[in-house]
């Protein structure tokens, strides 16, 4: 274990330093930032786990690298310091409650800006006049970006003063610090141009923004829409400036751009609520956001706390869930769709992605298998889809072990499916069942969605379902409620008359309002049979929340273990399902949740033995009408055990362990009657 550490950190180590020479010193990286982050994060916890393997090379131990040549290099008056991520809430709190504990019976007020994806830095005013521009750098000293500043319009070459309290900003030296950044639809208007002119387009403003910046020609840089956004202001006589809420005042009356999306707070109540409401809208700023930068507002208090090794004590940097991760690939599974068509999906341990926890990801197909080139042990770059649906970017290729494998699709096909045969028609990208009728797959399929377990609906059975089929009314299940827009074609289909097509098409559209947990027994997804279903919808209680569960609360369900929760998974992240699902919404299907209600809600059995009076399953159904849950075993969390005919010692020993309670066939028929 220990050596497997070590090769693992080593890696880890040589790969981010690699990473960290391309951005900061070439400013040309090869990965987002959240990759780099998300390897950095693993390599910190390893290092945790086995600090005599900590290297002093390892980018853990230092902020950033020199810098190379082309530009001259510029050392910071003050420190450009880095701020210390936190990732929770939770973690927001604690680092205020260490600060209140530093400054006790002091005020305190937080300041919150939202942090700009761009390039760090200075601009240094002499008199009012544009003097120099430095980059971030190593958090020391920079590079002398001066003339390349000056092509940036946003960026005043003389400070103006709009009002008298700023006229001392124009004497002496003044520090501006910000973000050279690229608005999101500067980006984009050039991206147009690129592909208008069939040339490569660029990877995502932050990199445009950094590269264009380094460039040695100043033309260029005039060229390119770059902004400059500022977020501090430095001055000589700190005592004029005691607020980062001032400063921010001050930028503005001075002439520069600064983000209008700040705040004030005298709790962390209401901070967390500025947090929470700007994820949510991050997407609708101008620029690219991972985070909010969160500072004790009154500066003599923030100098007062001081620095811990790179960090300020006073001010912290909180990141939003990434867009991207990564993670190791632990098993590839194929699920089946209606179709017959197989859909390979990545499996690997739980990752935070855009605020929840996944542990799946769609590979689309062979094709994509072997144009990743992924294999079982690779280390690869997860991402959500349209936000909703994890996918599989690239493979680190640095981190894959030497004795991976390439996946011979056909062979994973065979191993998995040992019972079915597979195709690939010419000009489609996926592999089909073979023998297996799609039409018969479609007819089964809404036989299955109306049958009597799932939503019921009378007069669509097999016949019926035949007929519409062949006919053409009938091309996925969700057409089912199409079928009154087509009410005078049915008329002329000899099996239905007036009365009978009326009679079914007020029973479709009775279904749909229909109980969560047999509208999720319908959509056929496998392993989910009506028991299943029934613990699916009393955990989940929508539709919605099923949709977005993780592997971690299915497996937590009773009576949910792995191959089910894999199934489900696999059933939710497959695109045509998602689709399927979308078109019921539209179409005004509306799955919904009773709270259970009587006598037994809350109480958890397990049954043991033959019992007299009925099968397992019928108490179960009983149990249930009650509003209890019948588990498959004992537990912590199980109430009674119902005792049968020709039990075995082995749950009746548990149950006494555990405290559970044990009732006779004879209490259990009380209880239930």
């Amino acid at each position: 274990m220990k050596e497997s550490a070590k090769k693992r950190i080593v890696e880890l180590q040589n790969l981010l330093n690699k990473y960290s020479y391309e951005y900061h010193v070439n400013d040309a990286p090869s990965v987002e930032d959240s990759i780099y982050d998300s390897l950095f994060t693993e390599l910190k916890k390893l290092e945790a786990e086995n600090p005599e393997l900590v290297a002093f090379t390892s980018p853990t131990q230092r902020v950033g690298n020199k810098l190379k040549g082309g530009f001259k290099k510029v050392q910071h008056r003050s420190r450009m310091l880095s701020l210390n991520d936190v990732f929770s809430t939770n973690e927001v709190e604690k680092w205020a409650e260490r600060v209140q504990s530093l400054l006790p019976n002091q005020k305190i007020e937080y300041f919150a800006d939202i942090k700009m994806d761009g390039l760090a830095c200075s601009l240094i005013y002499q008199d009012g006049v544009l003097e120099t521009a430095v980059t971030r750098g190593d958090s020391y000293i920079g590079e002398d970006i001066t003339s390349n500043a000056r092509t940036i319009k946003s960026i005043p070459l003389k400070l103006s003063s709009f009002i008298k309290q700023t006229d001392f900003l124009l004497a002496g030296r003044t520090e501006v610090r910000g973000e050279i950044v690229m608005l999101k639809k500067d980006f984009d208007a050039l991206n147009k141009i690129q592909r208008k002119n069939k040339e490569p387009e660029f990877a995502n403003p932050r990199n445009l923004a950094a590269g264009t910046i380094r460039q040695l020609d100043p033309s260029l840089v005039a060229s390119r829409p770059l902004q400059f956004r500022a977020y501090d202001l430095i001055y000589e006589n700190s005592a004029l400036i005691p607020s980062n809420n001032l400063a921010y005042t001050f930028l503005t009356e001075i002439g520069f751009i600064r983000n209008k999306e700040i705040g004030v707070f005298e709790n962390t109540t209401k901070l967390i609520d500025f947090i929470n409401i700007w994820n949510e809208k991050r997407n609708d700023l101008p620029f690219n956001t991972d985070g909010v930068a969160i500072k004790i507002n009154n500066r003599e208090q923030f100098n007062e706390l001081g620095i811990v090794g790179k960090q300020p004590r006073g001010a912290i940097a909180y990141k939003y869930s990434p867009e991207q991760a990564t993670a190791v690939v632990e098993d590839i599974v194929i699920s089946i769709g209606r179709s017959g068509a197989a859909t390979p999906v990545a499996v690997f341990e739980p990752v935070t992605l855009a605020g929840t926890t996944i542990r799946h990801a769609g590979l689309h197909n062979a094709d994509e298998i072997k144009r990743l080139d992924v294999r079982i042990g690779d280390t690869v770059v997860i991402f959500k889809a349209g936000d909703i649906i994890p996918q599989v970017e690239s493979v680190v290729t640095e981190l894959r072990p030497k004795d991976s494998m390439p996946i011979v699709y056909e062979k994973l096909l065979k191993e998995q499916y040992p019972e079915l045969e597979f195709e690939r028609t010419n000009g489609e990208v996926v592999f089909r069942a073979k023998n297996l009728n799609n039409d018969l797959i479609l007819k089964r399929a809404v036989e299955y969605y109306a049958s009597r377990g799932a939503l019921d609906i009378e007069s669509l059975g097999e016949k019926n379902v035949e007929v519409l089929t062949e006919a053409g009314f009938i091309k996925d299940v969700a057409d089912i409620y199409n079928l009154k827009l087509k009410k005078d074609e049915l008329l002329k289909i000899d099996r239905f008359g007036e009365v009978s097509v009326n009679k079914l098409l007020d029973a479709i559209e009775k279904s749909k309002n229909v109980a969560l947990e047999k509208f999720i027994l319908g959509l056929g997804i496998r392993h989910v049979g009506q028991k299943t279903a029934k613990d699916l919808a009393d955990n989940f209680k929508s539709l919605e929340n099923l949709r977005n569960a993780s592997y971690e609360q299915l497996i937590s369900v009773e009576g949910i273990g792995v191959i089910v929760a894999e199934s489900v998974i696999a059933w939710f992240i497959n695109e045509d399902n998602l689709a399927l699902l979308d078109k019921f919404k539209k179409l005004g299907v509306k799955p919904f949740y009773k709270e259970q209600s009587g006598s037994l809600v809350g109480k958890n059995f397990v049954v043991t033995g033959t019992l007299n009076s009925m099968g397992r399953d019928e108490a179960g159904n009983k149990i249930s009408a009650q509003g209890g849950i019948l588990q498959s075993a004992i537990n912590k969390n199980t109430t009674y055990l119902v005792v049968g005919n020709n039990t075995g010692k082995t749950k009746l020993e548990k149950a006494n362990r555990l405290g559970v309670e044990t009732l006779t066939e004879e209490q259990f028929l009380k209880m239930i009657n």
